[in-house]
């Protein structure tokens, strides 16, 4: 199954994570299929960086969003949109 979720770069005690898609069985910091954004948790809101028209793209195809990615797809007003497109 492919999956949307959060694959994790940056420094020690300093997490930036890179919103991907890739294969269930894939390792986290493992291979993946396309970047599709970006999540800074540290500034005041945290920063959310997502290509709208690829996640539309890959949920339409079939890929399910992890927990934490659904999150920040609600966060950033995009998931309610895609629910109402497909349904």
């Amino acid at each position: 199954m492919v999956r949307i979720r959060l694959k994790r770069v940056g420094g020690k005690k300093h997490p930036f994570y890179r919103v991907v898609v890739a294969d269930q069985r894939a390792a986290r910091d493992g291979s993946f299929i396309e970047q599709i954004g970006t999540y800074d948790p540290f500034p005041d809101p945290p920063a959310i960086k997502l290509d709208e028209e690829k996640v539309n793209k890959w949920l339409k195809d079939g890929a399910q969003p992890s927990d934490s990615v659904a999150s920040l797809l609600k966060t950033a007003g995009i998931l309610p949109k895609a629910a109402a497109a497909s349904g």
